[in-house]
C-alpha cells in the first residue's frame, strides 16, 4: 500500500470529518443522514491517518507531492 494522499488532501478530509461530527452532535442532522455522515467522517479520518485512499487507485490519482 503506497501513500497516495498529500497534506492538503488530508487537511480537507479532517476538516470535513470535524464538520460532519459537529452537525451530528448538535442535532442539525438526524436519522439516516447522520449515520451516513458519521460513516463518512470515520472513513475520512482513517484514510487521512494512513495517507491512503482506496478510491484513488483505479483512477490513478496521487495527491502526494513526493510520489513515493
Amino acid at each position: 500500500m503506497t501513500v497516495n494522499m498529500g497534506t492538503l488532501d488530508r487537511i480537507i478530509r479532517i476538516i470535513l470529518a470535524i464538520l460532519f461530527a459537529l452537525l451530528i452532535v448538535t442535532g442539525t442532522v438526524q436519522g439516516t443522514v447522520a449515520t451516513i455522515l458519521g460513516i463518512l467522517a470515520v472513513v475520512f479520518v482513517l484514510t487521512s491517518v494512513i495517507r491512503f485512499c482506496p478510491l484513488y487507485v483505479p483512477f490513478h490519482i496521487n495527491t502526494d507531492k513526493k510520489k513515493t
